[in-house]
Parts: C-alpha cells; structure tokens; sequence
C-alpha cells in the first residue's frame, strides 16, 4: 500500500502512519494524534467479523483470519485507558502491524495520512500528560506538525511483549559461540535491545561501547579512532546497529560512515524489529553486510561470526 521508493538512504527521515485516538471527556472530545513508523505497517483495512476469545485482557477485541494468518486485534484506546466518545460518528479502521516477524492488528478511530519527518524533528518523551495510561516507556518520540500539535510516536511493540506474544529466543545451549579477539560498537536507543546484544557480543569474547541513537555513535567511534588511530579498523570488529532511533536512524549512520575513509571497512549489521523486505534493501544500500531481525541467537551469532571472518580475511 505503501511507495517503497520515497525515502533514500541517509536522507535520516521517517515515514509515519499519522492516526487518531478520540477521547471523551466530559462533554468535550478530545483528538489524540499519533504515529507508527510505515516500515512497520502492512496494511489499513476496515473492521471484519471478530472472533472473541476468552480470558484475554479487556483490550484484545478478537482474532481474524487475513489470508491465512491469525491475527490478534488491539483496541488501542482501551488499551490507552482512554473513554472512547459516544456521539460521534468514528469509522474506525484496523492498522496491520509486523514487529520481528509477528502480525498483530490495532484498531484506530482514523487513519489520517503518511507523514515524512526528519529525525532531528523528533524528541525523545519527557512527558505523557493527558494520553491515558500511557507512559513514557510506550512513546519513542514526540514531534509537532502543523498548527503547532504534538504527535506521538507509539511504541506498539511494547503491547506486543505485554501480551507475551513475542519473545526473543536466547537458548545459548543448542549452538557453539565462536571467540574473537576486538571490541564491538552497538547502536540501540532500547536499553533492553542494547542489553540483549551487549551480552551476546560478550559471549563471544569481544569487549563492547554502546551508543543510544547514531549521534551518539559517531562521537564514540571518533573517540575510538583517537585511542587507535589507523589500526582501528583491525580493532573495531563489527558495528551492530538499529534503524529506528531518535536524531540519527542507523540508515543515516552508516551512510556516513562508509563516506569516511578511515571508517569505510568496519563491517555494520543492522539488528531491527523492522521485518519487512524493503528496509532490508535499504540496509543493504546504505552499506550493512548484513540485516537482522530482533532476535534470535543462533541467528545473530551466525551471521555476526560470519561477518567478522570475511573483514579479518580481507585484504588492507
């Protein structure tokens, strides 16, 4: 649904779902603007014919069929905690989202339209007054649009892992974890994402700096490039990086980096939520050897190993 060629990478834009959340409030109503990043999002469709399940939380109105696949589906304002209007005509539609791999549908009181913005336009949350029960742990950003309004950027994953839906697969026994010798960079604005990878990355032997968002890692891999100089690109064994992250998105970050010559050969991997076919070609146009999705070990040790040989193997 969705024109996979409008933004270019390094251009350190986003694309958003703009959509609405209407809340009562006494006699007034009040309209919620939100967003989830398009890279995310399959499909809007209309409500179909539910099925109801029994000893969900409230906020799960259903399962249905879309072609084959079972879905879940959210309302989002319940699970915002938020009184939905009663005298107000809502044509409400369903957001068909993917977080690694995982289907799970939203109902919206309407979506509005795509929004492209740059990521230097969004903040992170400082506070989340008059959203209901959220906090800011779900929002990922906050930015303003037209008429000086707040949009907020939810962070839909988060009712994903409260469901239990999905969880990252970290069983260490069923495969060997080969040792290197060097230092890893991690880029992650999730301080459990940076967690799970910094701990992988340790087990296999490598000592790792963490940067929160691409900002922050161009500073440290400079701060590298001080302490080591030319011999940096024989310390420096991988960068593993996400794409969604507030100031520079790791798209934006590697474009850079693989512009600078003394950075150019350092191997990146993009490990994202993000599952979709398009923004692994974007990964790989912007210079990764390879693109994860969050997180499978034995995947993740796999391919990380696999990139570290090849950049040891090749030639000065």
């Amino acid at each position: 649904m969705f024109d996979d060629n409008v933004l270019k990478v390094g251009s350190n834009e986003m694309e958003l779902v703009d959509f609405r959340i209407f809340k009562q409030d006494k006699d007034r109503v009040y309209e919620g603007i939100y967003g989830v990043n398009v890279a995310k999002v399959r499909e809007i469709i209309k409500i179909p014919n539910l099925t109801e399940l029994p000893g969900v939380p409230e906020y799960i109105e259903g399962i249905f069929d879309l072609r084959g696949v079972v879905i879940p589906v959210v309302n989002l304002a319940t699970w915002m905690n938020i009184q939905e209007p009663t005298q107000m005509n809502i044509k409400p539609r369903i957001i068909i989202a993917e977080f690694s791999n995982i289907l799970i549908g939203f109902i919206v009181h309407e979506a509005k339209r795509i929004r492209r913005i740059s990521w230097d336009d969004i903040e992170p949350a400082s506070f989340a007054t008059g959203v209901g029960a959220l906090d800011r742990s779900q929002i990922t950003g906050v930015t303003r649009i037209e008429n000086d309004e707040v949009l907020l950027i939810l962070d839909l994953e988060s009712v994903v892992e409260e469901l239990g839906i999905y969880k990252p697969k970290v069983d260490e026994n069923d495969f060997h974890i080969e040792q290197v010798v060097g230092t890893a960079l991690i880029l992650d604005d999730s301080t459990i994402a940076r967690k799970l990878v910094h701990d992988a990355l340790n087990k296999m032997g490598l000592k790792v700096i963490e940067a929160k968002d691409g900002i922050d890692g161009m500073k440290k891999i400079e701060e590298l490039y001080e302490a080591y100089g030319a011999d940096l690109k024989k310390e420096l064994r991988i960068i593993v990086s996400d794409v969604e992250m507030p100031k520079m998105d790791g798209f934006h970050f590697a474009a850079n980096l693989k512009e600078d010559p003394r950075f150019a050969s350092i191997p990146i991997v993009f490990n994202s939520s993000i599952s979709d076919h398009f923004s692994e070609l974007r990964g790989k146009e912007a210079g990764g050897e390879a693109y994860l999705t969050k997180f499978d070990a034995a995947i993740f040790y796999k391919e990380v190993s696999k990139v570290i040989k090849a950049h040891i193997k090749a030639p000065e």
